[in-house]
C-alpha cells in the first residue's frame, strides 16, 4: 500500500491533477502489481514562491518541479524501483510533465509500520 505524496505548483494542480493522479497510479499498478483499489495520494499544491529548488541540479533543465514521495513497505527490488521511475516519468510526459521536472523519492519501512483499518490486521 504505497502512500504517495505529491508537491507541485498550484497552476499544474488545478489544470492536471486528475491526469497526474492517473499517470502515477497506473505506473504503480503496472510495475508494482498493486491492486486497483490501492489508491492513496496526497496533493500539496504550492503558490508561486513557496517551492524553492535548483533549476540545474544534476545537469538538467528543471522548470516546474513535481516532487513525488512514495512511502511503501520494503519489498521491491532495485530493478522494480527503476522501472517504476521510468513508468511514472513516461506516463507523466504523456500529460505534459517533462521528465526533467520530476523528482521521485521512495521511503521504505516494514509491514509493522502501517495500519490501514481493521481488515488489514487479519482479525
Amino acid at each position: 500500500m504505497p502512500l504517495i505524496q505529491i508537491d507541485l505548483e498550484r497552476e499544474l494542480f488545478d489544470s492536471s491533477k486528475e491526469e497526474i493522479s492517473k499517470a502515477v497510479h497506473d505506473a504503480q499498478l503496472e510495475v508494482l502489481n498493486a491492486p486497483a483499489d490501492d489508491l492513496f495520494q496526497v496533493y500539496r499544491p504550492h503558490e508561486p514562491g513557496e517551492f524553492v529548488f535548483s533549476p540545474t541540479f544534476g545537469g538538467v533543465d528543471r522548470q516546474h518541479l513535481l516532487l513525488i514521495r512514495i512511502t511503501m513497505v520494503h519489498m521491491h527490488p532495485v530493478a522494480a524501483k527503476q522501472k517504476l521511475y521510468d513508468a511514472m516519468t513516461s506516463r507523466l510526459a504523456e500529460v505534459g510533465v517533462r521528465p526533467d521536472d520530476v523528482l521521485i523519492c521512495i521511503v521504505e519501512n516494514g509491514f509493522e509500520d502501517w495500519f490501514a483499518g481493521t481488515a488489514m490486521k487479519g482479525e
